[in-house]
């Protein structure tokens, strides 16, 4: 069968990876769009067998960038999950891992003029309208990807990306609290609905019976599953996304006392399965939420998370969230007033690295990628 052939550079970001994409590369109508990029990873196969997909959430992940238009912006980036066994590709969430990847590949397509030792590379999340900064080691002009930044979940070292995220709060919902309340109850489990950075429903691991800590746990309870998916949905009607049953937000956090430095132990999942780290948007909200008084992330650990304690009225603290494959470090920037605490900015350092470059190839029985 005749295919098409269309470019594109397959990238680590973070503990994700999968094909970046230039926009123009792919077609312009979003239904023709989607289906190309299901044809490319290979669903809906739960093996993705004839496409580029791992077989897991976090190597089934697309990113998609563009030169901006928008003042004081470089690149826009677009993110897209691709479902494993079903059709669907999800434009709803974004991914900070993934992230890491845009700043390099805005530099290396010529999109991005590099600077002598590190360029910073101002992005536009249109995924959730929030506005990072990517500061890329490019000594000589060139992107470099070798390194001595560790990064847990991924093996060796790399040059480290630091991404700064602004304009967090109500990424898809329109407020950190879109229902309303801190803290409710969802099928008699305690639940905080937050948005900073991606759409979360946590829940408390004692709440649901269990640890926590052994991801065996979670996947290996098919009822469980089915509880989380059903308070999940019923979240996403509370917080303003609608029917959420085929779309990927929210994402749902299930939390234990931490066991080490962090003020919490988030088991994250995207949203049907277990992520075996952390997604980067996913830990910044973890954060903000252990630091709101009466949430049940703040409540988790053996004593409510003292460290919020210093934020008056304005603080820059590290945060780490623990997770299985380590922790992710968050530089939270916050500003209280009397009645509520602000999210500012937030940052984490990730690593990425360029796999490979190419051109990735499709049934041509679709239209044209371009016009």
């Amino acid at each position: 069968m005749t295919q098409r052939a269309i470019p594109c550079m397959f990238m680590r970001g973070g503990t994700s990876r999968g094909p970046f994409f230039l926009l123009e590369d792919l077609p312009a109508d979003p239904e023709v769009r989607d289906r190309v990029l299901l044809a490319a990873m290979g669903s809906p196969d739960p093996r993705q067998i004839d496409g580029l997909g791992g077989a897991t959430t976090v190597t089934s992940k697309v990113a998609m960038v563009s030169p901006s238009q928008r003042p004081g912006i470089d690149v826009d980036y677009r993110f897209a999950q691709v479902w494993l066994d079903k059709a669907i590709v999800d434009t709803a969430p974004s991914c900070g891992n993934m992230l890491a990847g845009v700043g390099p590949f805005a530099i290396e397509r010529g999109l991005v003029t590099p600077d002598a030792d590190e360029t910073r590379v101002r992005i536009f999340d249109v995924n959730t309208g929030s506005r990072i900064e990517a500061i890329v080691q490019t000594p000589g002009g060139t992107v470099t990807y070798a390194g001595d930044q560790r990064m847990d979940g991924v093996p060796g070292t790399a040059a480290p990306v630091v991404l700064s995220f602004s304009d967090l709060v109500g990424s898809k919902c329109g407020a950190m609290f879109p229902t309303g309340a801190v803290q409710e109850e969802i099928d008699g489990v305690a639940v905080s609905c937050i948005d900073v950075a991606v759409p979360m429903v946590m829940m408390r691991a004692g709440d649901l019976g269990l640890s926590g800590y052994d991801p065996g746990e979670i996947t290996g309870n098919a009822v469980l599953m089915q509880r989380i998916e059903n308070i999940r949905i019923e979240a996403g009607r509370r917080m303003g996304l609608s029917d959420v049953a085929e779309t990927v937000v929210p994402k749902v956090g299930i939390l234990s006392p931490p066991r080490r430095e962090g003020v919490v132990y988030s088991r994250y999942l995207t949203p049907h399965h277990v992520h075996a780290a952390h997604a980067v948007t996913g830990a910044i909200c973890v954060t903000c939420c252990a630091s709101i008084k009466a949430t049940v992330a703040h409540e988790v650990g053996p004593s409510p998370a003292e460290w919020v304690t210093e934020f008056s009225p304005a603080a820059v603290s590290t945060v780490y969230i623990e997770h299985p494959s380590g922790a992710s470090k968050v530089r939270l920037e916050t500003e209280r007033s009397d009645v509520e605490l602000k999210i500012q900015r937030a940052g984490i350092v990730l690593t990425a690295r360029k796999i490979m470059e190419g051109r990735v190839y499709v049934p041509r029985r679709w239209p044209a990628a371009t016009p």
